[in-house]
């Protein structure tokens, strides 16, 4: 059977530019492609899941527009149970603007709309979502509030926590003590400690700092490097699969579906950890957040060519 994988957090609309570089302050930069794309890290996440192999439901809120009964249809056509998703009559659908370089990199900036909206009285209505789910998968794009009580109801209903800590902002002890696993990028991970996390010995450094505020694993993601695993029993350094980026964006969101199915399934966490690898390293092969998050079949079969 799929494991139950319940994912709360953001829904946007991706509106993506393909361009030479990054604009600096004031700065105008003639582009290529543009395209419009589903995205928002909570249902990129979900997306990532059900393309992975689980049995998602995602919490949400969208807009009463075009934006958000397009997204529907997309959560509708993987797979994914949308019973607890409210259609917000009075904000609209979340919208993100994102520049991709020629390497890769991105810049994004994101206007909420309802994601903004999203409450704990959401959740509450919600809860039978909680129970027999394996993981619950989150991310910061949604009220701190919201994300609380989401771990909270977890908690009472002994589901563990994926947290990915973007967009980074102060977290409060109480709440890190009840995360299972923290997925920090490098970025995401010096904001968290203050430790500037450049290598396998800084990230080493900043995962025990993490550790040591209550976290149980902390998995921090390192692009090229791979992504550095310290949890109770193991403290090691994952590598990441060689591909050619095309856009990076929705990768870190893809691993983080595609960890909590692994897990579920019950693989030990470093093979869930390469799994997850795998998942992300094919979404940089390919444009857009959740049009790049690959199948199943896409992710062993990369797997066997890569052993």
């Amino acid at each position: 059977m799929k494991p139950k994988i319940l994912v709360i957090g953001s829904s946007n609309t991706d509106m993506i530019v393909k361009v030479p570089r990054i604009p600096c302050s004031g700065e105008t930069v003639l582009g290529g492609e543009f395209v419009i794309a589903p995205g928002g890290k909570g249902a990129n996440q979900a997306v990532g899941a059900a393309r992975a192999g689980g049995d998602v439901t995602f919490i949400a809120r969208v807009g009463d527009d075009m934006f958000g009964r397009q997204a529907i249809d997309g959560f509708h056509s993987d797979g994914i149970c949308v019973d607890w998703l409210v259609r917000d009559p009075q904000n609209p659908s979340g919208v993100a603007l994102i520049f991709v370089d020629a390497s890769g990199k991105n810049s994004i900036a994101v206007a909420p709309g309802a994601n903004a909206r999203l409450s704990p009285a959401d959740l509450h209505r919600a809860t039978a979502a909680f129970r027999g789910a394996r993981l619950l998968v989150m991310q910061l794009e949604t009220p701190l509030k919201t994300v609380a009580d989401a771990v909270e109801l977890a908690a009472h209903h002994r589901v563990p926590v994926i947290l990915n800590p973007a967009p980074v902002q102060p977290l409060p002890g109480a709440l890190l003590q009840r995360i299972s696993i923290l997925t920090p990028n490098e970025v995401e991970a010096t904001a968290l400690t203050g430790v500037p996390v450049r290598d396998e010995a800084s990230a080493a450094q900043a995962a025990a700092k993490l550790r040591a505020r209550g976290v149980e694993t902390v998995i921090i993601t390192m692009d090229a490097l791979g992504a550095f695993v310290d949890g109770p029993r193991v403290r090691q350094l994952v590598p990441s699969f060689k591909v050619k980026v095309v856009d990076s964006t929705g990768a870190g969101d893809v691993f983080c579906g595609a960890l909590a199915v692994a897990l579920g399934e019950g693989k030990p966490l470093l093979e869930a950890v390469r799994f997850a690898n795998a998942a992300a390293a094919l979404s940089v092969t390919r444009f857009g957040a959740q049009p790049s998050a690959p199948t199943r079949a896409e992710i062993e079969h990369f797997l066997t060519r890569s052993s």
